[in-house]
């Protein structure tokens, strides 16, 4: 796990370098994932913005954030610049595995005065904050890159920082749909193979102690779990 976590961290810190320079790493990808039949579909979800999407507005109709509350982002990559999230009213905390992204954050709270909790560089199965510190909390876009075994250590460790009847969102791979195929395919390219490895019931029943799925809903490749805290 150590290793697959310092792969994952290398490659965002590497997609970091290139945003740096004006390059998109989504760009310029080679044949094999070009001529894939389902790299169409990708593009299409690329254009209507329904890839793993941490910006969508059901994410903040459901949270409600609201001064006074904490807000938890794991995995945060760089939603504080990109998906609104330096804007709302709740104090915002971020925690990334990529020692460049969590740099580039610090210099956009820095440059544009923005009033945040804290960011953290680290992985999601083990954060430093108390037990029930946290109102609200998402995890997009992340779980995908791992094994059952982490992936319960990061449920258990969003539901002990969580508090009671507090509201979370994650997401899953909707594992076997072209959507997912093709951007598994693209992730492995990156550097950063996605090894999920559980059905939906299986990952429910890991849910089950921790968390209430109020809904969930399909997200082009994935699947995101509208979630309250149960303790």
């Amino acid at each position: 796990m150590k290793e697959h976590l310092e792969l994952v961290a290398k490659s965002y810190d590497k997609g970091i370098d290139l945003g740096r320079k004006g390059i998109d790493s989504y760009q310029s990808l080679p044949p094999h994932i070009t001529n894939n039949p389902n790299y169409t579909l990708y593009l299409k979800m690329r254009m209507n913005e329904t890839l793993s999407d941490s910006g969508q507005k059901e994410i903040v109709e459901y949270l409600s954030p609201k001064k006074g509350m904490n807000f938890i982002d794991l995995g945060c990559c760089l939603n504080l610049m990109f998906r609104g999230y330096n804007e709302w009213p709740s104090t915002y905390y971020g925690v990334d595995i990529s020692e460049k992204t969590i740099e580039l954050l610090q210099e956009f709270v820095h440059k544009n005065h923005v009033t945040i909790g804290s960011l953290y560089c680290g992985s999601m199965h083990v954060t430093p904050y108390a037990e029930s510190f946290f109102d609200i909390g998402a995890c997009i876009g992340s779980l995908e890159y791992f094994e059952k075994d982490f992936v319960k250590q990061a449920i258990a460790e969003a539901h002990r920082i969580m508090k009671p009847e507090g509201k979370y969102i994650l997401d899953i791979p909707d594992i076997g749909s072209p959507e997912f195929q093709i951007t598994a395919l693209i992730e492995d390219y990156l550097g950063r193979t996605d090894r999920y490895n559980i059905s939906n019931n299986e990952f429910e029943t890991i849910l089950m102690p921790y968390f209430k799925v109020v809904k969930k809903e399909k997200m082009g490749p994935m699947i995101q779990y509208f979630l309250t805290c149960t303790k």
